[in-house]
């Protein structure tokens, strides 16, 4: 069961960010919406499966506490991933430029988005 979840959190993952990075390449002018992903990025939403537990934890609680929750999970994730990646020469992003960065590896302009993500999560992870 939580291999199955793995690969259905990997797999949305790989898609959210195949659309949010080609329509990002809007901004460059770019109409043929190329968009950038790796293969680290699979595993690294797979790991959104955890979140199980705590999305039976929360189903009472308001979206905006779920939200918000969720948001400093992935970020927590985010982090650490992207720390361990960076220290060996793989981190697939790098967030240096940005204003909110954190260490390059977390960006906390994103936290809208990372809130989406993880209301997203969780509908696909919710019990039947």
């Amino acid at each position: 069961m939580m291999k199955n979840k793995f690969i259905l959190c990997g797999t949305l993952g790989w898609c959210m960010e195949i659309i949010f990075t080609g329509l990002g390449s809007l901004k460059n002018h770019e109409n043929r919406l190329t968009a950038r992903t790796s293969i680290w990025m699979f595993p690294i939403y797979g790991m959104a499966c955890f979140l199980t537990p705590l999305c039976r934890l929360l189903k009472n609680r308001s979206l905006l506490t779920r939200g918000i929750l969720y948001t400093c999970c992935i970020f927590a994730a985010e982090y650490l991933c992207g720390s361990l990646l960076k220290r060996h020469g793989a981190c697939p992003w790098d967030y240096s430029h940005a204003r909110f960065n954190i260490d390059g590896v977390i960006r906390l302009d994103y936290a809208p988005f990372w809130f989406g993500a993880g209301l997203i999560f969780e509908k696909l992870l919710r019990e039947k």
